[in-house]
């Protein structure tokens, strides 16, 4: 396990506390955060109106669709385990895998969106979390270090990358041996939330990019309404 001192040092130079609690005027989009979508849209397809979008995405019936418990014991994370929250917004699943992996183990959440993760901060302070570490992530490289990652979850994110395999290749890299990547997403078709349909990627194309960047499909669950839930490991058992 890689040194929490190390790790969180290496975040706050990236983001320094002051920075990622100041309230500008106008609040930049968000460019990696799962969850909801809809609104005036800014930079990357996201809502301008970070307040609105972090609402979306903690909606009271969220949980009714994305069965976050059920989603968790599919995961399978154990004590000591690391896992990785690509676009963790204010921490929906950062908290759960959280608490799966236990005291012992850890969690990095990287977002590119300096206010998300002052807001992400805040909550971990509050709940007294130790175990999560924001990451101050570059649009195309999430800046994880390699083979640290027994899992990494993407949830309604992979729209944003500006180049999806070239991102999964980067992920896969930071997968130990025997690790796993889980993409969450919602189905290209019109359905009553999530983001337009031309922001949408297909199963079939996220599953081809996946093939592209090294990586196989190893499972799969369907219990989601909205969303494929594709397990993905390197192909061949080790990382590119």
């Amino acid at each position: 396990m890689l040194p929490l001192a190390l790790w969180m040092a290496m975040t706050f130079a990236s983001n320094p506390p002051d920075a990622a609690h100041a309230a500008p005027d106008k609040p930049a989009p968000a460019q990696h955060a799962h969850g909801t979508h809809g609104g005036h849209r800014g930079q990357h397809g996201n809502p301008e109106d970070l307040n609105a979008y972090i609402a979306k995405m903690e909606a009271p019936d969220r949980d009714a669709w994305q069965k976050p418990d059920e989603v968790m014991k599919a995961l399978g994370l154990k004590p000591g385990q690391t896992a990785c929250d690509i676009g963790p917004g204010p921490g929906y699943f950062s908290l759960r895998l959280s608490r799966a992996v236990g005291d012992t183990g850890q969690v990095f959440a990287v977002d590119v969106e300096t206010q998300m993760l002052g807001i992400l901060r805040d909550r971990l302070e509050k709940a007294k979390v130790r175990n999560v570490i924001p990451v101050l992530g570059l649009p195309a490289d999430p800046l994880l270090p390699a083979g640290a990652c027994d899992l990494i979850l993407i949830v309604d994110t992979y729209h944003h990358f500006p180049d999806g395999t070239a991102y999964l290749a980067r992920l896969a890299r930071s997968l130990k041996k025997g690790g796993r990547l889980v993409n969450i997403d919602f189905h290209k078709r019109e359905l009553p939330l999530g983001p337009e349909l031309d922001h949408k990627v297909a199963r079939e194309d996220f599953l081809a990019q996946a093939k592209a960047a090294g990586l196989s499909l190893t499972a799969e669950h369907t219990f989601l309404p909205y969303q494929y839930f594709l397990v993905l490991e390197p192909t061949g058992g080790s990382t590119p």
